[in-house]
């Protein structure tokens, strides 16, 4: 069934021919068999079957005379390195003119491609000052690049580049400028007035972080990253941006970029942290909360929160920090939390056993924690069992040294309640 279609196309292909062309509309068919050929031709070229595909629109232009089929024909002979057979066919058609510049531009290509350098530069400039079109400048500019003539090169580039500030143009140029004629400065100074008048598209903004990068220069990638994270906000830059501020110890400025961007929320909670700003740190990390359901955060809001207040703590910032922590107790049994819990319940009196019995239960996984036992002999000492505390005291001082200001203060207590209650025994004995 197929073989029978091919013929009966290919018969009207024939007959089609027979006829005298008449002209033909762009969108109009200029024979039957026209789209066969064209699904036939465009197979070829996705296939990378280049030269079939080129011969296949070959005979479309020589059928419908659409000068389409003539250029696409050419770049598959380009494609398939048929560069002599693009010289030809051109010349044939159009000899020394100018006048079709698609044509010009693909002989021109093909002469680079095979080495007549002389031959398409003349041609490159000819086309250049006859339409001086972006394109055409760039296609000279190609020839002196090939030819190692980067100064002219450059020229030429420069010219394409005003006509329409093309950033590849630019890259292109600043690639020139920074390899090739060593003029490092004036590549920077090309890429970073383009920039201010046009901003930093992330094509440019590459190239900028591979110079300065490539110089040792901080603050220009510092900047640069900057302009680049504002184009769509890609944690990745962020992540340079944060790295630089830290390797630069300016980490107020790091704070204030992650609080105007909200780029890492959680490195800020750390820097908050780092910088005993409690108060910033407990909304945060109630925000992180909120957003995440991990009850982490609200563990270390609540911990934050405490700190915040700890020189005057009032009974709402106490309620608050208490009811936040028994939820976290409910649903962790994380030690750092139960602990803190356990001791806040016992360091303001409000329910010393309670307090006992959450130290205990860390304690079951954190035996030899002096953190936890400190804990522990401060809750018997709130219920006035020195001895018991001193006891536990005494392990804690021989882990710690006694170096601790909090142990230190909480052995000083302990030991001057232990030693009335022997006061107390001694004097009934007496």
């Amino acid at each position: 069934m197929i073989r029978i279609v091919l013929l009966v196309l290919v018969s009207l292909f024939f007959v089609s021919c027979s006829t005298h062309p008449k002209p033909i509309q762009p969108d109009e068919k200029a024979f039957e068999a026209e789209d066969f050929y064209i699904m036939l031709a465009l197979n070829a070229e996705q296939t990378k079957h280049y030269k079939v595909a080129a011969k296949r629109f070959e005979e479309l232009y020589e059928k419908s005379s659409k000068k389409e089929y003539l250029y696409r024909s050419l770049q598959n002979y380009l494609r398939a390195k048929e560069n002599d057979k693009v010289v030809k066919k051109v010349d044939a058609i159009a000899g020394d003119s100018l006048s079709d510049p698609i044509l010009v531009r693909l002989k021109t290509i093909a002469l680079i491609e095979m080495g007549k350098l002389d031959t398409a530069k003349k041609l490159a400039i000819s086309l250049a000052k006859k339409t001086q079109k972006a394109d055409d400048y760039l296609l000279a500019s190609d020839v002196y690049i090939k030819n190692q003539e980067y100064d002219v090169a450059l020229k030429y580039l420069d010219s394409a580049y005003m006509k329409e500030y093309n950033e590849k143009i630019l890259d292109k140029m600043a690639i020139i400028l920074y390899v090739n004629l060593h003029r490092k400065k004036d590549a920077i100074a090309y890429l970073e007035t383009h920039t201010r008048i046009h901003g930093c598209s992330k094509l440019i903004c590459k190239r900028l972080i591979g110079i300065y990068s490539n110089e040792n220069n901080i603050d220009g990638l510092l900047s640069v990253y900057k302009r680049f994270y504002n184009l769509d906000k890609d944690r990745a830059v962020a992540r340079k941006i944060m790295q630089i501020y830290a390797y630069k110890k300016e980490y107020v400025k790091l704070i204030d970029f992650l609080e105007e961007t909200k780029a890492d929320d959680e490195v800020l909670l750390e820097l908050y942290m780092r910088g005993k700003n409690y108060a910033r740190a407990s909304l945060l990390a109630q925000k992180l909360y909120e957003e995440t359901s991990d009850v982490k955060y609200l563990g270390e809001s609540a911990i934050y929160e405490y700190e915040a207040h700890s020189q005057k703590m009032s009974k709402k910032v106490l309620t608050s920090v208490i009811e936040k922590l028994t939820k976290v107790a409910q649903e962790t049994e994380d030690p750092l939390y139960l602990n803190y819990l356990g001791y806040i319940l016992i360091d303001h009196d409000i329910d010393v056993k309670k307090g006992i019995s959450y130290i205990k239960k860390v304690l079951k996984t954190n035996p030899d924690s002096a953190f936890y036992l400190d804990s522990l002999a401060w809750g018997y000492y709130k219920l006035h069992k020195c001895a018991k505390a001193k006891k536990i005291m005494d392990r804690v001082v021989d882990m710690e040294g006694g170096d601790n200001p909090e142990v230190l203060l909480h052995v000083k207590k302990i030991k001057r309640c232990y030693e009335k209650e022997l006061n107390k025994k001694g004097k009934k004995k007496k």
